[in-house]
């Protein structure tokens, strides 16, 4: 019988393991970008870690999706399950703190491809800890097969391969909202018969000198009394479509529907124009010059204010008009920086890293 659990157990357990670093792997940067929140001074206050956010991220991707393969595989047991021990007790955690106070709404375990809600994520570390335990304390059932040794090192270096390669492209499998194929307008409609938010209102009243709390879903109160104040607690969010916060502003002004109408328009971006890589810039001037020579409606897209902008746009010949979006959703448009986009009528319809733009397709 502990053989029969302990297999259970070795196979949930390392299949998980290898599917979240695969998607992960799939994503570093995205990655990240979620390992730079938690990072901040609202979560867990370790700054000094943010600028290597990216080493992190290839590390611990790598080493989660190996280790699953070392337990698949039976290699290096007494490691293996100390490695998966500590790992989880260190997620468990840091999801509780996630989800207790409220920190981080989505713990990108599996990256943008299935979202988990904080408690969510907490209770599946729990089963995911009762499972280790178990492998734990019953390591001497994990038996090994003859070509572990070989198949954690092909794993390795299949895994350094992808990393090194989707970082110096875009991810292999896009599953984020703005995949190529997506439209951006449709992606933010909302449906008429969508879930409204749920609040609940806690009404607060002086009546014959003493104050007493009214609670409501919304509508007020019909209370004789003198108002105090009140206080709002959302009980159940309402829908989010898949894009949202998306807007190309130029000037105080709102130019995204005007954009999103245009039959083709090609789109630098920039996240942050002053981490941008320099050969990259430079390859943009030189699609801005092809692209003006085959008519061709070029703009910009940063969270970068104008100031900031400004130098870039001069050293490297940008003479075109840089919109404005927030930082958290240009992170989320393309990974790369810069990066260049294709939209037509609003679908984006090419999507390059800074490496690829020599294979835009001018003539479609």
């Amino acid at each position: 019988m502990a053989k029969i659990i302990v297999s259970f157990a070795r196979i949930i357990v390392g299949f998980l393991f290898v599917i979240s670093g695969l998607i992960k792997l799939n994503d570093p940067v995205g990655f990240s970008f979620k390992l730079e929140e938690y990072f901040s001074p609202s979560v867990l206050n370790l700054e000094f870690l943010s600028p290597h956010a990216l080493g992190i991220a290839i590390f611990v991707v790598i080493f989660e999706t190996v280790l699953g393969v070392m337990l698949l595989l039976g290699y290096k047991r007494k490691f293996t399950v100390w490695s998966l021990l500590l790992m989880i007790i260190f997620f468990t955690f840091l999801t509780f703190y996630s989800a207790y106070f409220n920190k981080v709404t989505d713990c990108g375990c599996f990256g943008d491809a299935i979202k988990l809600t904080p408690w969510e994520s907490f209770f599946k570390d729990v089963i995911l800890l009762l499972l280790i335990l178990i492998l734990f304390f019953k390591r001497k059932y994990i038996s090994k097969f003859s070509f572990a040794g070989i198949g954690t090192f092909v794993a390795l270096i299949l895994c350094i391969g992808y990393v090194y390669y989707v970082y110096n492209h875009l991810p292999v499998v896009d599953f984020r909202p703005y995949k190529i194929g997506a439209n951006i307008p449709a992606g933010m409609e909302i449906p008429e018969d969508a879930p409204q938010a749920v609040y609940e209102y806690q009404w607060k009243f002086n009546i014959d000198g003493n104050e007493k709390v009214i609670t409501t879903t919304g509508d007020y109160p019909k209370v004789d009394g003198e108002f105090i104040g009140v206080e709002t607690e959302l009980l159940q969010k309402g829908y989010e479509p898949p894009i949202h916060d998306f807007t190309m502003e130029l000037d105080g002004t709102d130019y995204t529907e005007e954009i999103m109408n245009r039959d083709r328009v090609l789109v630098i971006v920039s996240r942050n124009i002053e981490e941008a890589n320099e050969e990259g810039l430079e390859k943009m001037e030189s699609i801005l010059k092809e692209a003006k020579e085959n008519d061709i409606s070029v703009i910009g897209l940063s969270a970068s204010s104008s100031e900031q902008l400004a130098p870039y746009k001069q050293k490297y010949n940008l003479d075109i008009d840089f919109y404005f979006c927030d930082l958290t959703t240009v992170k989320t448009i393309v990974r790369s920086n810069p990066a260049l986009l294709e939209l037509q009528n609003g679908t984006i319809t090419q999507k390059l890293h800074f490496n690829d733009v020599e294979e835009l397709k001018f003539n479609k």
